[in-house]
């Protein structure tokens, strides 16, 4: 039987062997909803810090969204648009 530091110090020499991070189907998706989500509240701080509103489609058009590229160009894009509609061009 193993010691816990022999089982430990297998773990490392297996995961700092390996060239990338392994994660679970699981962990991979809700990491990048995760992301995806962080990036919609920061178009609406953003938003809401420079007094701009969202209509109910324009709202609905961020929430439905889950390409994380595209939800960081809106991001970046809020921050001198001068008008919402400006966001989704």
């Amino acid at each position: 039987m193993l010691s816990s530091k022999q089982v430990r110090d297998l773990l490392e020499a297996f995961v700092t062997s390996t060239p990338a991070p392994r994660f679970s189907d699981f962990a991979k998706r809700h990491y990048g909803e995760g992301l995806a989500e962080g990036e919609r509240n920061t178009i609406r701080m953003v938003l809401k810090a420079r007094r701009l509103t969202l209509t109910q489609d324009q709202g609905k058009l961020i929430d439905d969204c889950s390409d994380l590229s595209q939800l960081k160009k809106w991001a970046g894009t809020a921050l001198t648009a001068e008008r919402t509609s400006d966001i989704f061009l």
